[in-house]
């Protein structure tokens, strides 16, 4: 239900290349970034936003969503479920088109305000995983 094939695949191949990987952070050994690598492999150009801001592979990184100066195609969420559900908000605040919570992030609430504010949204999913499916 939250990661129906044809959204998946919209939001990979249609939506845009600009992602935000929320959480995602110089720490090599979390989920996000590898998953940022396989992004970047696949042409999409990644944006780290993390309190910290660090630079990550070689993209320049911002504290939160608001403070990207560019847009945002979709928002890769990479926090607990318990914070997944502010960043979905403010994803659609900064106009982004779609949203994508990692494995294990899963906010059924933040999924319908989301879905009803006209984004695609993928819960508990991961996209260095869907990608090679797409064939």
């Amino acid at each position: 239900m939250y990661g129906d094939p044809a959204t998946v695949r919209k939001i990979l191949t249609e939506v845009g290349d600009t992602w935000a990987v929320v959480g995602l952070s110089s720490n090599q050994q979390r989920a996000a970034y590898g998953v940022a690598r396989v992004l970047q492999r696949h042409g999409k150009r990644i944006v780290p936003v993390h309190p910290s801001a660090e630079s990550v592979h070689g993209e320049q990184g911002y504290p939160t969503l608001s403070a990207v100066p560019f847009a945002i195609d979709v928002v890769d969420v990479f926090v607990n479920s318990d914070l997944a559900g502010a960043v979905a908000d403010e994803a659609v605040a900064i106009g982004a088109k779609a949203v994508w919570f990692q494995l294990g992030v899963i906010d059924p609430a933040a999924y319908e305000r989301t879905r009803a504010a006209g984004l695609d949204m993928v819960m508990d999913r991961c996209p260095a995983i869907e990608i090679p499916r797409l064939g």
